[in-house]
């Protein structure tokens, strides 16, 4: 088995991007002394250095490389040494026009940015092959080496090329995974509109027509993009993998929905030998602690509960969004240990000095143009000196309290053109359905609807528009074994081929759920709808209602006004030893808060009222212990309760009883026992 772990790096990792090539080496002496002083102990070097490698065809220049790996060695700095991949050189474009990628409107892309690729040109697979090759055979024993870094970031900017190339292969791909043409006529539902194909020759990429094309071809070819950029991922880790035995691959990638909707991690997942993971405050208004928490949540889960590393974030502000503020004092530390206290072995950032020219020169960095006399810097320092005195969680694993199933595939079939209302946003329901967890101070695992839940008291269904009935069968099951199962509307409505699963809707839901849905009734922009309870309590909803049939399910909440007035809204049904839970509508925080109490009181999760709003608590443990992390997020100090005594690992103090964290600050504490 491949190890899974950086070589060598016997602490958690700290540290960040390293483009030694953009500076002097003059220059590199004195990065590498601020490096000891930050207490860095990893940097990823060579992630864009294609040209300078190769600067003409088959000509390659090491020298800078190895000069820079040694003096990282000498320093006891460890390297993520990267492919570099995802920018091929001019000469190669020169050489190559057709490798740059086609958008589906027939455009194609100019050299000049990054991930210009066409991921099914045959050139620039031979040509990432090649200097992948190099590197492994020059590398595989440098001392420094820790980790082998592919490509960066797949997905981002551009994962679909709509070529010549990508049509011949897409045809290969279809061909394989489906056998015969008339079996992608039947799953692709040909017979609509006249599409029927009577030799795989015929069929194109899901190129600009004049009006939506076919759906369930749109999402075979997300499919296929997928799949083709992994392709190209697992050629290279094989190289290193053969060439460079016992040092981990890995690639970066971006599990936040906030960041990237092209690419099923799911899969990749279980093709890297170590996780990793790039995330960035989305400065849109919302708690941005939340959507940390929540990307590090599924970065974990997509690493199947192992520890996983934060490749990069960022020290303060960035600069691709249309306002990028900094972060508040302190807000650097509680990030990065927050995405450590979620299963991160480590924290690094983009990148480690500021640069001067090109697109990211506004992007903070480790050090800043304002240099070592900053508040930036000052933060680093003492973060790498926090981040040191971690080093027992090396290894540890983050303990769950529920899950929330999500699929990528079920992700981009609902996101296809013609659905029932724009408004319904899955991303939008998961974002909402995670926040309510976390007010409740519930650590979530992720998992795909056909995995094991057994391990789970509760489990919630957000946004889950395309499911398999093998899918069906394990909620099923699930809730029959004795768990409590919540699931949103406009889940379980077709299968993997973007058809409607045969009958009424929720296809293989029904039986779980005890209900039918005869009909959905979108609501219009601004409209909002009144739903009743117990007692006379009532909560407000928007966006979506449906005509809701119980068939053994009972109503808990009924829509009190608007077309489905009289129509049950939320329903509960007991089925075997357990509960299913749904909601046919767009809830707002409260609605979602009072759902996620009675679903959790129906699992016996105990409530955790003693804990404030944004003070987070998660746990990791392992051989070396249990390690209860405390984040406060608020501007006031807290008092976060403990089961059991402890020593404190970054003020050294013992703790009992009742822990105070400060405002904006985080406790780390090793439990006794």
């Amino acid at each position: 088995m491949p190890e899974t772990a950086p070589k060598g790096l016997t602490r958690l990792a700290f540290g960040g991007d390293y483009n030694p090539e953009q500076w002097p080496e003059s220059v590199w002496h004195e990065d590498v002394r601020l490096m000891r002083e930050a207490g860095v102990t990893m940097v990823s070097v060579g992630i864009f250095s294609w040209a300078l490698l190769e600067p003409s065809p088959g000509a390659y220049e090491f020298g800078w490389l190895d000069r820079l790996l040694d003096l990282l060695h000498e320093h006891g700095i460890r390297a993520d040494l990267g492919t570099p991949t995802v920018a091929p050189p001019a000469w190669f474009y020169r050489a190559h026009p057709e490798a740059l990628p086609m958008a589906a409107d027939g455009t194609r892309y100019e050299f000049g940015s990054r991930g210009a690729i066409c991921h099914s040109n045959p050139h620039y697979r031979e040509a990432a092959a090649a200097i992948t090759t190099r590197l492994a055979k020059r590398y595989a024993d440098h001392p420094a080496l820790a980790l082998w870094h592919v490509h960066n970031e797949y997905g981002v900017p551009v994962s679909a090329c709509y070529c010549e190339s990508c049509a011949a292969h897409f045809r290969r791909w279809l061909a394989a995974a489906y056998g015969t043409v008339d079996a992608v006529n039947e799953a692709w539902g040909t017979a609509f509109w006249g599409q029927r194909y009577a030799d795989f020759d015929q069929i194109n990429p899901p190129r600009v027509t004049p009006t939506v094309g076919n759906p369930a071809q749109a999402l075979d070819y997300k499919r296929f993009a997928d799949a083709t950029m992994r392709e190209n991922f697992v050629t290279e880790r094989d190289i290193l993998h053969h060439l460079s035995p016992g040092i981990p691959v890995t690639t970066n990638f971006m599990t936040a929905l906030s960041q990237c909707d092209s690419v099923d991690y799911w899969a990749w997942g279980r093709e890297v030998d170590l996780v990793t993971n790039d995330h960035y405050l989305i400065t849109d208004g919302r708690r941005t602690h939340v959507n940390l928490g929540m990307a590090a949540d599924l970065t974990r889960s997509v690493a199947g509960g192992a520890p996983w590393l934060l490749l990069e974030h960022s020290t303060s502000g960035i600069n691709w969004q249309p306002r990028n503020p900094a972060k508040a004092p302190g807000e650097m530390a509680r990030n990065s240990l927050a995405h450590v206290g979620r299963g991160s072995d480590g924290a690094l950032f983009f990148q480690w000095r500021q640069s001067r020219r090109g697109a990211e020169k506004f992007h903070s960095a480790m050090l800043p143009h304002a240099g070592t006399d900053s508040r930036v810097w000052r933060e680093v320092v003492e973060l790498g000196a926090s981040v040191s005195t971690l080093a027992s969680i090396q290894g540890t694993r983050t303990v769950a309290d529920v899950a929330v199933l999500w699929d990528w595939h079920s992700w981009w079939a609902q996101n296809l053109q013609w659905r029932p209302s724009e408004d319904h946003d899955p991303r939008e329901r998961a974002d909402a359905f995670y926040e309510a967890l976390y007010d409740r101070h519930l650590t979530v695992d992720f998992a795909h609807p056909e995995a094991d839940l057994s391990a789970y008291p509760l489990v919630v269904v957000p946004a889950l528009y395309l499911m398999t009935e093998a899918a069906g069968r394990n909620l099923k099951e699930y809730v029959e074994n004795g768990g409590t199962l919540v699931v949103s509307y406009f889940s379980g409505i077709v299968d993997e081929h973007d058809a409607v699963h045969d009958g009424p809707y929720p296809g293989p839901l029904r039986d779980v759920l005890g209900l039918t849905v005869e009909e959905f009734s979108p609501l219009l922009p601004g409209d909002q709808v009144r739903v009743t309870g117990p007692e006379g309590s009532e909560l407000t909803a928007d966006v979506w209602t449906e005509f809701v049939v119980p068939r053994g399910a009972d109503t808990v909440w009924t829509y009190a006004d608007g077309l489905t007035a009289g129509h049950p809204a939320i329903t509960r049904h007991r089925l075997g030893e357990g509960i299913a839970w749904y909601v046919s509508t767009r809830l707002g925080s409260d609605g979602l808060d009072a759902l996620m109490g009675w679903a959790a009181e129906d699992a016996r999760i105990a409530p955790r009222a003693d804990l404030p709003r944004d003070v987070e608590v998660v746990r990791r443990t392992g051989e070396s212990g249990t390690y209860l992390f405390a984040i406060n997020h608020t501007s006031s100090d807290a008092k976060v309760p403990l089961e059991a005594h402890g020593t404190e690992l970054l003020t050294g103090e013992r703790a009992a009883g009742r822990l105070a964290v400060p405002a904006g600050a985080v406790r780390v504490v090793r439990l006794d026992g």
